[in-house]
């Protein structure tokens, strides 16, 4: 990708990185096939439900779509999302009035794509960043009580894996 040095400066930002270093950084940032996102769709297969991907014509373009059950899942990373964890209450120091209202702005967001999916007659969930790092018997067993039994009838992984 070629990259050209933004024609607006801003004065009042300090940064370490030059303004195209910063551009590279931020347009590297993905909104899809993210690693939790990654993860959490290896579980879900491990754990033998089928799914569709970022179906464009819900509200919110859902990360993982289960259009029989009428079920969505949202892999929502923590500090975007502003989780109650140590990774959600973090704020950059710099330009921090920015970061409040844009994460706050998607925290707003959620709330009303989860509203207009409800009104559609589906349900919704969402899967954490932490939760992921490892995930735990309680992950599996929130995700089977709201997707509901799988077609394959496969044992739980993670449960394997903590015997």
């Amino acid at each position: 990708m070629d990259f050209q040095e933004p024609k607006a400066i801003v004065p009042y930002v300090a940064d370490v990185l030059s303004i195209t270093q910063r551009t590279r950084c931020m347009a590297a940032v993905r909104g899809k096939n993210t690693g939790p996102e990654m993860l959490l769709r290896r579980l879900l297969f491990s754990l033998g439900y089928r799914f569709r991907l970022h179906k464009t014509s819900l509200p919110g373009k859902p990360d993982i779509v289960f259009a029989g059950r009428k079920k969505v899942v949202f892999c929502h990373g923590c500090f975007w999302h502003m989780h109650d964890c140590k990774r959600g209450h973090s704020t950059p120091s710099t330009n921090s009035e920015f970061w409040q209202n844009k994460r706050s702005q998607n925290v707003r967001r959620d709330a009303r794509t989860r509203e207009s999916l409800e009104k559609m007659g589906w349900a919704s969930e969402i899967v954490w960043e932490c939760e992921l790092g490892r995930p735990s018997h309680d992950l599996v067993l929130r995700l089977r009580a709201f997707l509901g039994p799988s077609n394959s009838g496969t044992k739980c992984p993670v449960k394997e894996q903590l015997n």
